[in-house]
């Protein structure tokens, strides 16, 4: 059944090859409900930065998204070269003096990436007082479990630690690693980054990626139907403590 469902030619390339990335932008705009659940999250990461301090504002792992073009002022880059991106960098030694940056995005980078302190510790050390930390990532819950460890190619590990094997940008991961060491690990968090405060931690979208088809899949659902099924997940979250596949997360440097 998954394989009938497979969008052609998405295994053309491997994971961590820049045409895939490519390739899965093109899928993205391709799809108009894949199109739409993009736009929103990229509103809503928007949204989250109304109040970071004047100045440059960073995505990491820009790869084949567009959110410059929902957030113009932002500077795209990706650990992969890739043409539409503004900077091509790792993000564990980031080219940015200390406290240069405002603001720092991503969306589901934090999980790829194989030493989240070292990963952390730059990201303190680019942000000025006040910058924020803003991302989109798989969160920890009953639901997200059933999908992410049974439909999902990604590994997802609660007992895990802070690091994961770095032989691949995109194909390496471990979708549990946020809730690891924001949730589980929290205090550690706290004692090695107290000038680091986790604002907000909402979750998001039980749903409506899996009815999209992801890049991965084709789109389950009319296209039509994606602003009804967003307003049924918005009271299906409320009412259902954990029905969520994502997070949106806000760091402020105090």
């Amino acid at each position: 059944m998954l394989s009938f469902l497979r969008l052609k030619d998405i295994d053309k390339y491997d994971l961590d090859d820049p045409r895939r990335t490519i390739h899965h932008k093109e899928i993205i705009k391709s799809k108009p409900f894949l199109n739409e659940l993009y736009i929103n999250w990229y509103s809503r990461i928007k949204d989250l930065c109304d109040d970071a301090p004047e100045g440059r504002i960073i995505e990491l792992g820009s790869g084949g998204g567009f959110l410059k073009e929902v957030f113009p002022e932002i500077e795209t880059s990706d650990i992969l070269e890739l043409p539409d991106n503004d900077h091509t960098f790792n993000a564990l030694n980031m080219p940015f003096e200390d406290g240069s940056l405002s603001a720092i995005v991503m969306v589901d980078v934090f999980h790829h990436v194989p030493d989240s302190e070292k990963f952390i510790s730059e990201m303190n050390r680019c942000l000025k007082p006040g910058g924020l930390i803003v991302m989109s990532e798989p969160c920890t819950t009953w639901w997200s479990k059933i999908i992410f460890k049974n439909f999902h190619h990604e590994p997802f590990n609660e007992k895990g630690d802070w690091t994961i094997p770095g032989t691949g940008p995109m194909s390496d991961a471990n979708g549990a690693l946020p809730w690891i060491v924001l949730n589980r690990d929290q205090k550690r968090f706290k004692t090695t980054f107290p000038k680091l405060e986790i604002e907000k931690i909402k979750l998001h979208s039980p749903m409506s990626y899996m009815l999209s088809g992801g890049v991965s899949m084709k789109q389950l659902v009319p296209s039509w139907s994606y602003k009804p099924i967003l307003a049924i997940e918005k009271l299906m979250t409320s009412i259902v403590p954990g029905f969520a596949m994502f997070q949106f997360i806000k760091i402020r440097k105090v």
